[in-house]
């Protein structure tokens, strides 16, 4: 799946943007193109870190869109796998969400954006699992990508649901979370528990304890906006319809993206001002 080649020689001038479970992400400069990239370095020693590691490569390769990040190449390096893609400008959604509010038109273009990414992936029988704000990626001129793969579901024929509990607890959906099979509208509702921190701030149960946020989500069902009447008729509908317990009566993705809330939303060129303006106040915080 890998690369061979010298991607000590092609890449240089790197410099740490974040780390998680799996390793660090770093920007660096490609030196045959000089264009900025970001690099993934992924610990290939946990266990089942090999198979995520293999699934983003593949669920990235083989799903070019414009708002998937755009895979670019992958190497072994000394016990570690380094996954190349495009590099982001603006940081994470959620980056943007602890600095700056949004309004009900940005996050409706935000809502538009990764529900074409989610169609896309879904009409090539893909599941991504883990939607959530550190998962978007932005750019400065206000493109809005899915990213993080590692725990995507690749579905067929033969094997056209899942039943494996991943992902984060309080965007997981209510049917994984009671461990019945599911499908691809699992992201939906990760998407609606997304529109909630986008609106909120935080996602519901986020301070709990992981083994208490799944008691909360199966004992509570759909949560709700804290103040319902600060908000439109048309975000509490499109919320409404990405947070149906009955997986049957939750929307698709293609049908959302027909929802008057994400149709009426701002163009996504219109994010770039709230996205440099984000980068601003987390300059000043430092």
């Amino acid at each position: 799946i890998v690369s061979l080649g010298q991607p000590m020689k092609k890449y240089t001038a790197f410099e740490e943007l974040g780390r998680g479970g799996f390793g660090a992400v770093y920007k660096a400069l490609d030196t045959s193109t000089g264009q900025q990239v970001a690099i993934k370095k992924m610990n290939l020693q946990e266990e089942m870190s090999e198979e995520m590691a293999v699934n983003e490569i593949l669920a990235m390769r083989n799903n070019r869109n414009p708002n998937i990040v755009t895979y670019l190449d992958s190497y072994l390096v000394d016990g570690q796998l380094w996954l190349a893609m495009e590099f982001m400008d603006g940081g994470t959604l959620l980056d943007v969400l602890q600095a700056v509010y949004l309004e009900e038109g940005q996050i409706g273009a935000v809502c538009r954006e990764c529900l074409q990414g989610l169609h896309f992936l879904h009409s090539r029988q893909v599941i991504h699992r883990d939607v959530k704000s550190s998962n978007v990626l932005v750019g400065m001129d206000g493109s809005v990508k899915l990213a993080d793969f590692g725990l995507c579901a690749h579905l067929s024929p033969e094997h056209s649901k899942c039943s494996s509990r991943v992902g984060t607890p309080s965007w997981m959906a209510l049917e994984m979370v009671r461990g019945e099979a599911y499908g691809p509208k699992v992201d939906i509702w990760s998407l609606g528990i997304m529109g909630l921190e986008m609106v909120e701030g935080e996602a519901p149960y986020q301070r709990e304890a992981h083994v208490r946020v799944l008691e909360l989500i199966e004992r509570n069902g759909p949560p709700k906006l804290q103040k319902p009447r600060h908000h439109s008729a048309l975000l509490r509908d499109f919320l409404w319809c990405c947070l149906q317990a009955d997986k049957d009566r939750r929307w698709s993705a293609e049908e959302l993206l027909q929802h008057p809330f994400v149709a009426s939303g701002d163009p996504a060129s219109s994010l770039a001002a709230l996205i440099i303006s984000a980068k601003q106040v987390q300059e000043e915080r430092r």
